[in-house]
């Protein structure tokens, strides 16, 4: 097992490379990939070269340490990752605080593991002195990095509630979602293996210990997929708050006639074929804000921003199975172009509109 373990942690590290050249290819790119995201990747293959360099290279102590010093900064990392994903919010100069404790983490690894000499570091070890440190430490690391994951959960469960009618944010919200679980088995791996350094099988935890890097390396390979099919969630976006509609100046009369107009833009128009369509995008084409097309839309159709974008593409996507192209494309190909960014959410709104799923409909509509 782990001879193949070792080259997926191969494949892992490569990967994360070609991400970050990927990432640094051109100036456009440079400027609008989220910076934190930068980070992480960095930090996964500190971590992975940490272990190549370990079973490739016989790297010597001084050389394995440096990967101790991506520890804490990792948990923070995650948090404003998570949070600059789903908010827009681009680094600051507050957000250097979450970093804190990892500089002065790395400081003391530095000190006490690096440049002491290996006279030194056998004496600590001789004594059992250097057992424990690296207990505290580990411990430290553990319950920054869970702590940190909490705050990104409860984090995530709130912007989600502001983003439930930003259909372009949909996508976002599920890599999120899946993101965070990825992260959850890997804290859950690290604490596993952290409690069963304190039992009396050594060789358990070292079988153990390697699966924290098989770990590591599927995070990475979750973000390579994610870039490979939806890279623009990477990106930094704006972000608009939803405002909420206390009073209206439209009239019952002038709501039937944004109804008629609404209507009309969507047949003409079709701006729902926009995977990254916004409510403030629809309401600018009707010269209104966003508050008065939540209004708008229920009181006049009764189905959020977010339902009626979905409504009319799941229609788009049933007038494009009946053309004379359709044969040619996949159900996914077919929404796609019907304005869909991702297929969880086209088969969840197909099912939710039509009661079936979208396989079932058509063979039944033939």
């Amino acid at each position: 097992m782990i001879p193949i373990l070792n080259q997926f942690v191969y494949f892992a590290f490569f990967q994360a490379l070609f991400l970050l050249i990927l990432f640094c290819a051109s100036d456009k790119k440079r400027q609008r990939i989220n910076v934190y995201l930068f980070i992480l990747v960095v930090l996964l293959m500190v971590g992975l070269l940490s272990k190549i360099g370990h079973f490739a290279w016989n790297w010597q102590r001084q050389l394995k340490g440096v990967s101790e010093f991506s520890i804490l900064f990792f948990g923070p990392t995650v948090y404003l990752f998570v949070q600059s994903t789903l908010s827009g919010k681009r680094f600051s100069g507050f957000d250097v605080v979450h970093y804190v404790p990892g500089v002065v983490y790395s400081l003391i690894v530095t000190f006490y593991y690096i440049i002491p000499s290996q006279e030194v570091i056998a004496e600590r070890v001789g004594s059992g002195e250097l057992f424990r440190v690296v207990h505290i430490l580990v411990g430290l690391g553990l319950t920054v990095n869970i702590s940190y994951f909490v705050l990104s959960v409860l984090k995530f469960n709130k912007l989600k509630k502001a983003l439930q009618e930003q259909a372009s944010y949909l996508l976002n919200i599920a890599f999120v979602r899946n993101f965070l679980i990825a992260i959850g088995i890997c804290l859950s791996i690290w604490l596993a293996v952290y409690l069963i350094s304190f039992s009396t099988y050594s060789q358990l935890e070292i079988v153990s210990r390697e699966f924290i890097w098989l770990a590591v390396a599927l995070i990475v390979l979750f973000i390579a997929y994610y870039q490979m099919v939806a890279p623009s969630i990477f990106w930094f976006s704006q972000f608009q708050e939803p405002i909420k509609y206390t009073r209206s100046k439209f009239s019952t009369a002038d709501l039937d006639r944004l109804k008629l107009e609404l209507d009309e833009i969507m047949v003409q128009k079709k701006p729902y074929l926009n995977a990254k369509l916004l409510k403030s995008e629809l309401a600018e084409l009707m010269d209104i804000n966003a508050p008065e097309l939540s209004r708008l839309l229920n009181e006049r159709v009764g189905m959020s921003f977010f339902e009626y974008v979905n409504y009319h593409r799941i229609h788009e996507f049933i007038r494009l199975t009946k053309t004379p192209n359709a044969q040619q494309k996949t159900l996914l190909g077919l929404a796609q172009e019907a304005g869909f960014n991702s297929k969880s959410t086209f088969n969840k709104s197909f099912k939710q509109i039509m009661s079936c799923p979208p396989s079932y409909y058509l063979k039944k509509s033939q």
